[in-house]
């Protein structure tokens, strides 16, 4: 649905990661494995109580420690160590090395589940037709975030990349786009950030003074306090025909 767009012709392309690009639906089945594989050690540790706790654990300890993690100050290995730790010892278990074991074996489930969403590989296809540069815009610890476009196979589609964990700076903060624009030499509203938060990309965006890309893959309705997008879209395959506008 266009709300208010007057762009047409796109010259810069600028993406987030997660539930962007990132399908991360199936990330909540990494921690019921790992409480399995804790489980499976005779530790006398049960899947479900585990699971329980970790639950607990990342609903006050996650937030608690977001800006940390988000500004770079806190890694994502050392937030999922100290995220194990605090689940076992509230099923009673203070071993540390269990709590590494953990939070590695959680990892290695984690780069498992990650996958794009089905409309990506097209959404690249045409901009690779159209030879529209594209750049990666994403709040995260540096590690965790890396891992996530390793695990993807799509950091060479990027010409930049602002990760907050590595720059220090985190969306909406229209600082954030500021390290990709000036590596693409490219600014206003014929750059189009893309992403899935009302609060951090389209509120971003506009603040940077881009055209910005609401995709609202849920159909979510943006309320009256909501920053307001220059175009909402449900799917990525909606933006190939503003793409490539003009390819012959």
């Amino acid at each position: 649905m266009t709300l208010r767009l007057y762009v047409k012709r796109v010259c810069a392309l600028l993406l987030d990661l997660d539930d962007t690009l990132l399908d991360g639906s199936s990330f909540p089945q990494t921690v019921t494995r790992t409480c399995e594989e804790l489980a499976s050690l005779r530790t006398g540790l049960e899947a479900r109580q585990l699971q329980e706790a970790n639950h607990t654990v990342f609903a006050n300890y996650g937030p608690e420690r977001l800006d940390a993690w988000t500004l770079g100050r806190l890694s994502g290995a050392e937030l999922a160590v100290e995220a194990w730790r605090r689940t076992l010892q509230a099923c009673g278990n203070h071993d540390d090395a269990l709590a590494q074991f953990a939070a590695k074996t959680h990892l290695r489930f984690a780069w498992e589940s990650y996958q794009p969403f089905p409309d990506v590989a097209g959404l690249m296809s045409a901009v690779r037709q159209a030879r529209v540069p594209i750049a990666l815009v994403t709040n995260g610890a540096a590690d965790t975030q890396r891992i996530k476009i390793e695990a993807l196979g799509i950091a060479s589609s990027f010409s930049a990349l602002s990760i907050s964990g590595e720059t220090g700076v985190a969306k909406p903060d229209k600082r954030a786009f500021a390290v990709v624009l000036k590596a693409l030499g490219e600014s206003g509203k014929h750059v189009w950030h893309v992403g899935d938060s009302l609060a951090t990309d389209v509120a971003g965006a506009n603040a940077a003074g881009l055209t910005s890309v609401w995709l609202n893959r849920g159909g979510k309705e943006r309320g009256k306090s909501d920053a307001q997008p220059d175009l909402e879209v449900t799917s990525l395959a909606d933006l190939t025909p503003y793409i490539l506008r003009g390819v012959r």
